[in-house]
Parts: C-alpha cells; sequence; structure tokens
C-alpha cells in the first residue's frame, strides 16, 4: 500500500469559522494490473463469459465516497454555521472576544489524544502513546520536538491562530454573522495570491478572475451599508482574519511542508499548549484592566462557551481528517453552504437588511469561492469532455443513418424463409 503524506491545504477548504488549519490526505490503494487470462478478455466480462463487477465495485467505493461527503458537508455547514451563531448569542451576555478565543483555543490540545485513540482502535500495528509520539516528533526533525523548535516552528502559529480567532470572533460583534461568514470565504483568494507570490505556484487565470471577485465583493459588501464606522470596522476585522488564515497556511507549507494525520493531530495539540502556557496572561491582563470584564464567575455563560469550542473542535476535526472518506471539494462546499444558513437565522433573529448590493455581494464572493475549487487541470478536462461528447453525437449520427440505411435490407433478408437445415 502506498501512502501519500498529509498536506496543508494552501487553497482549502477550508477554512474553518476561525481558522483552518492542516489538511491532510488519506491513503489509496493502487490498482492491481489485470491477469493475463482477464486481459484477453472482451471488455466487461471475466474470462470465462462471467460479468466482470470491476467496474461495479468502482462505482460503489464511489458512491460510498459520495455518501461521506455528504455527511461531512453537513458537519462542516452545521459547525461552522453553529459556532458562529453561538458566538454572536454568547457576546448579548458576555462581552469578552478574546477570552472565548483563548478559552475555544485551549481545547486544541485534545486533538492527538483523540488521533492516538483512532489508531488504538483502527491499526493492526498498535503503539503506546510514548512511541507514537516520538514517531510523529519526527514532523519537526530529526532531533524531535526541541524548545527551539517549539519556538520557532510551533509558536508563530499559534499566535497567526489566536489572531485569526479573535479578529473574526471581535468582527461579530461589529456586524451580522452572514456578512462574516462570506467575507471570511475571501481567505481562499488570499492563499491563491499568497501561493503564487511567495510559494511561487502555477498561475491560473480562473483563480484571478476569483480573487478579483473577492475584492469587489468586498468592497460592495462596505457599501451595502453606507460606509459606517461600525460597518466599515467590522468588515476591516473580518479580511484582517482571512489575511492571518492565508499566512498560517503559506507559512505552514513554506517551513513546514506536509504532514500525515497523527504529525498534524500532535501540531494541532501543541497549538494549544502554546496556548495555554503563553496566551493565558493576556485574559488576565484584560480583566483587571477592564477591557473584558466580568462581575463574577457565576455571570460567565459556560454552557455557551462549551458548546462554541465543542462545534470548532468538531469543524477543525472534520475539515483536518474528513479528506480520509470524501473529496476535498465536498468539505469545501460546507464552508459556503454556511453562508446562507447563517443568512436565514440572521434574517429571523436580527434586523439584517438583504438589499440588492449585499446580495450581489454575497453571490460575487460565492462565485469566486467556487471558481478556486476548480482543479488546477480543469481547462484539460473541459476540452476532453468536449471531445468526447462531440465524438459520441457524431458516431449516434453515423449508427442512426446507418441503421436507417440498412433497415429495409434487414426486413426482406428476415421476410424470406430458410430452407437450410
Amino acid at each position: 500500500m502506498k501512502k501519500h503524506s498529509a498536506r496543508v491545504a494552501p487553497l482549502s477548504a477550508c477554512n474553518s469559522p476561525v481558522l483552518t488549519l492542516t489538511k491532510v490526505e488519506g491513503e489509496e490503494r493502487p490498482r492491481e494490473p489485470p491477469g493475463p487470462a482477464e486481459a484477453q478478455a472482451p471488455a466487461g466480462t471475466e474470462a470465462g463469459g462471467r460479468t466482470n463487477r470491476h467496474h461495479w465495485t468502482c462505482s460503489q467505493k464511489q458512491l460510498r465516497k459520495v455518501f461521506w461527503g455528504v455527511a461531512v458537508v453537513f458537519c462542516v455547514c452545521a459547525s461552522w454555521a453553529g459556532s458562529t451563531q453561538l458566538a454572536r448569542l454568547t457576546f448579548k451576555t458576555f462581552d469578552a472576544p478574546f477570552t472565548l478565543t483563548w478559552f475555544a483555543t485551549n481545547w486544541n490540545f485534545l486533538f492527538f489524544p483523540l488521533y492516538y485513540a483512532g489508531h488504538v482502535c483502527k491499526s493492526t500495528e498498535k503503539q503506546s502513546v510514548k512511541q507514537r509520539y516520538r514517531e510523529c516528533c519526527r514532523f519537526f526533525g530529526d532531533n524531535g520536538l526541541t524548545l527551539k523548535v517549539f519556538f520557532t516552528k510551533a509558536a508563530p502559529f499559534g499566535v497567526l491562530w489566536t489572531l485569526t480567532n479573535y479578529l473574526y470572533l471581535h468582527a461579530i460583534k461589529k456586524i451580522n454573522a452572514t456578512d462574516v461568514s462570506v467575507l471570511f470565504c475571501c481567505n481562499k483568494a488570499f492563499v491563491f495570491l499568497l501561493s503564487w507570490i511567495v510559494l511561487r505556484d502555477r498561475f491560473m487565470g480562473v483563480r484571478i478572475v476569483a480573487a478579483i471577485l473577492a475584492i469587489a465583493g468586498i468592497v460592495m459588501m462596505t457599501y451595502a451599508d453606507g460606509f459606517h464606522s461600525h460597518s466599515v470596522i467590522g468588515i476591516a476585522l473580518v479580511v484582517g482574519s482571512a489575511s492571518m488564515s492565508a499566512l498560517y497556511k503559506v507559512l505552514f507549507k513554506l517551513l513546514l511542508g506536509s504532514a500525515k494525520f497523527g504529525e498534524a493531530a500532535l501540531f494541532l495539540s501543541i497549538l494549544g499548549v502554546f496556548n495555554v502556557l503563553f496566551i493565558t496572561c493576556i485574559p488576565v491582563i484584560l480583566y483587571f484592566t477592564r477591557v473584558e470584564y466580568w462581575n463574577s464567575f457565576d455571570d460567565i455563560p459556560w454552557g455557551n462557551l462549551c458548546g462554541f469550542s465543542i462545534l470548532l473542535l468538531t469543524f477543525n476535526i472534520v475539515l483536518n481528517f474528513g479528506i480520509a472518506v470524501t473529496y476535498p471539494t465536498l468539505m469545501s462546499l460546507g464552508i459556503v453552504l454556511s453562508v446562507p444558513v447563517n443568512a436565514v437565522v440572521d434574517h429571523y433573529t436580527s434586523q439584517i437588511v438583504f438589499n440588492g448590493v449585499r446580495v450581489i455581494a454575497i453571490i460575487i464572493i460565492g462565485l469566486g469561492f467556487l471558481l478556486l475549487l476548480l482543479p488546477e487541470e480543469w481547462d484539460v478536462w473541459l476540452i476532453k469532455l468536449l471531445t468526447r461528447l462531440k465524438v459520441r453525437k457524431k458516431e449516434e449520427a453515423a449508427e442512426s443513418s446507418g441503421d436507417l440505411g440498412t433497415g429495409p435490407q434487414s426486413r426482406s433478408r428476415r421476410a424470406r424463409p430458410s430452407f437450410a437445415r
């Protein structure tokens, strides 16, 4: 079996409502070449004249992958939209976006324990926690996770993670959840532009068009509310959050490259440890300076905080490891579908006005997001598809004309009695 290493999704989907981290690729079993008798048999049949079920097996696998894709899309959409709406609801009684960011990020520590539990349940060659940890630490180099590596390769990403979270949550206080979720979709366009400039990725005209659409959507979204101060600040915060998320993805690919499932889980858990050790002091300072202040711990809506953290953890687990069971494009669709979900919720719970400019901006940004999901060889595939359709149409036309030409002759032959015995 050939293993493919997990990769950070520089173009993804991924994007959590607050931050999408690594996107990993699962394992794919290569096709075995057919045997001699099978190779000589006609297409669709096995040796001995039996019907070959290989194509049906492949279609079953594809259907199973699509089915899992639908489930993953639902989980991504529900967890993203749910965490965004729950954060907005939390701020009505607990106005502390940075504290909420810190609290939710602490839950990242659970990534590696959850991964190890899955490893114990699924893997045939079970390893101890220490063995698995040491193997995953090779991701950071031959010396493993040293203090120098922690501060040079993990700490910067912990800062970017916190900034992305905080800017996103702070934007929810300024503008409605629909605008926040659709503007964060511009993250994919920023990832493409940074990858093109920094990583020298392949230039694609369709993605440049998508980036232009994203920028146009941001401008139109600002115009939709009449350039009010709260609206402009909120939009700037979301754009800053999307930019930090894009910078995170590109830097991860530049500095760390690719990661397997266990390595990605360990990295996410390390970000949780970094948050506990070095970010905890900031909520404390904000509390004593009364920037984010609450009268007593009884006033904290613990249910909302834990619910938001669970939804965010679920989102990141599904988005980072869902590629093992389905296609990456299907997971990305869950992010787009969360926009109409937020729009419906905002329509019934807030005073949002869906004027023409706002609707057009949402459509433009969504269209740009979908264009960024196109694979790099989409033009080649499109040309091949059009060529096949053209050839098939010519063959059908030739067959139909051939049937018309041989029809009377065949009927006359069938009408003659046969005396041959």
